[in-house]
């Protein structure tokens, strides 16, 4: 478990990932998503995800040009949107994403969504440009056990990541499990289930043990289990409120309370019956 903001992660393939970073779906381009990110990387953020799909790339690059930290510290993740899949298509997203975000390489390179009869072509480019040394690490995002083991079927390299809908409504046991046991580190994306719950009692009495925000106990909640999270936020304020986060540990008892909040229940689509 990562014990500070810039601690990072080693990933199976040996590239070392910071388990804390900032996630920015939704956030909008331009000068928008320019201060969430410089103000991120300002408080030590050294992670952030983008998306071609967020239309906010362009910001992003912008961001980490006038961040004044050194490109090798930090960590660049964007994703291959569904209309972009297949072998083709995703080396000209690649091409796409890159020049929006001004980046000679990408440190982690996800297929958003396993789009059927398309990932294992996407997952081929992705193969191409790994092994090129365009992208750093190369992974997934909301794919099941059964997309995992379909992809890694003929395929010859492994995912390092699964980015996939992780908060205590959604505690993903059996996937987590499967991931522990190939190597596969999970990543959460809607950590606090879209602001669904701060107002949580449980969360919000377990909080008040230690003067934090039921936000801070989910996201502590994640570093404990060993699952990197992305919270996004655009205020100062709560970007520094969501890193701080390192002060504290959750005892034994706190961290079952917390997974028994699960209820297998989604912010956002199931990847079996998502609509590409």
């Amino acid at each position: 478990m990562i014990k500070h903001l810039q601690d990072r992660v080693t990933l199976n393939n040996g590239v070392e990932m910071p388990g804390f970073g900032l996630g920015v779906y939704k956030v909008q381009d331009g000068r928008t998503v320019k201060e969430a990110v410089k103000i991120a990387i300002k408080h030590g953020y050294r992670s952030i995800d983008t998306a071609s799909f967020y239309d906010n790339e362009t910001g992003v690059g912008e961001a980490i040009r006038e961040s004044g930290v050194a490109r090798n510290e930090l960590f660049i993740t964007t994703k291959v949107w569904n209309d972009q899949q297949g072998y083709e298509r995703t080396m000209q997203a690649f091409e796409d994403s890159m020049e929006k975000l001004g980046l000679e390489y990408l440190d982690l390179y996800l297929i958003h969504w396993p789009v059927k009869g398309l990932y294992k072509e996407t997952w081929r480019a992705m193969e191409k440009l790994y092994k090129d040394g365009r992208v750093r690490a190369i992974g997934v995002s909301n794919f099941h056990q059964h997309h995992l083991e379909d992809l890694m079927r003929g395929s010859t390299v492994k995912p390092v990541i699964d980015q996939v809908e992780y908060h205590p409504h959604l505690t993903q046991q059996e996937l987590h499990h499967y991931c522990k046991s190939k190597s596969i580190q999970l990543e959460a994306w809607s950590p606090l289930k879209r602001g669904g719950l701060i107002e949580d009692a449980t969360l919000t009495e377990i909080g008040k043990k230690y003067g934090k925000s039921a936000a801070q106990i989910i996201l502590r909640w994640d570093l404990q289990n060993d699952v990197i999270t992305i919270p996004k936020s655009t205020k100062e304020e709560r970007i520094i409120e969501n890193a701080a986060i390192f002060d504290f540990s959750l005892t034994e008892g706190e961290m079952k309370q917390i997974s028994s909040l699960n209820k297998n229940e989604r912010s956002g689509s199931n990847p079996d019956s998502y609509d590409a």
